[in-house]
């Protein structure tokens, strides 16, 4: 777990959304790709509503969300103090005002308890730490793979939203019974979005959406494609129009339906 700041040296200032954002990540250790642009992307909110994710890292996925949809209240929950530190910062760089928290998603702190937001986002672990060969980086770790269960997750998403307030994950396809499970316990109206990384390839990841008391029935959405072309060697990173939007110029991920 990283508990104490990381030098300037040892971090890296990247660009997101075609240089709109710009957020400091270490050199070592975990470090944010496309999948918080892509999970904030699909967060359907508008300026003055309040928005908390759950795990935030160094904040990108914030940053990307508050930077796309002006005058949003932003709020995170960090379990390492090192990264909870640099979402502070990263806030900050870009303009942005939040607040961000430390503590355990199992046992949040009472600032946090004491909220309710319209909507809670998250990108937990994707892998179980039961499973896998632990890499050396005890942060990245901690990031990568994790002992609390999608379902504290998703339960602790449900008390922190207001009624009719919406969550948004975005999770492996491989894990997609844990949290499927979790979802439809604690939460409604859930709607299921693959994304696969290039025509004709299994999806990798899953976007998932339900809402607090919602009753819509449950939706799997046509598979959407993020690549273009067959092969990174016919084209490179190229992504497609929809994707190069949301990489590129900042645009909405907008889910197939709306939620009723």
């Amino acid at each position: 777990m990283r508990t104490d700041p990381f030098a300037e040296a040892d971090l890296t200032r990247d660009a997101m959304l075609g240089r709109r954002v710009h957020v400091f990540q270490p050199r070592e250790g975990y470090r944010a790709g496309t999948d918080p642009v892509l999970l904030a992307a699909a967060v359907a909110v508008a300026p003055g509503q309040a928005v908390l994710e759950l795990g935030c890292g160094a904040a990108p996925a914030l940053c990307c969300l508050g930077v796309r949809v002006p005058g949003l209240r932003l709020a995170g929950l960090e379990l390492q103090p090192g990264y909870a530190a640099l979402a502070r910062r990263n806030l900050s760089e870009n303009g942005l005002a939040g607040d961000i928290w430390e503590g355990d998603l199992a046992a949040p702190p009472a600032a946090m308890r004491a909220e309710r937001f319209d909507a809670v986002i998250a990108n937990p672990p994707y892998f179980e730490a039961r499973r896998r060969v632990p890499a050396s980086d005890t942060a990245r770790e901690v990031a990568r793979a994790g002992e609390t269960p999608l379902e504290t997750w998703v339960a602790t998403a449900s008390r922190r939203l207001k009624p009719r307030g919406f969550a948004t994950f975005i999770q492996r396809a491989e894990r997609l019974p844990e949290l499927l499970a979790a979802l439809d316990r604690h939460l409604g109206a859930l709607e299921l979005w693959p994304l696969l990384p290039r025509e004709g390839r299994a999806p990798r990841l899953i976007l998932a959406r339900a809402r607090k008391e919602g009753r819509a029935e449950f939706r799997f959405h046509a598979p959407a494609v993020i690549h273009a072309f067959d092969s990174h060697e016919s084209c490179g990173n190229r992504y497609t129009d929809r994707f190069e939007g949301v990489f590129r110029r900042g645009e909405p991920l907008i889910f197939p339906a709306k939620l009723r």
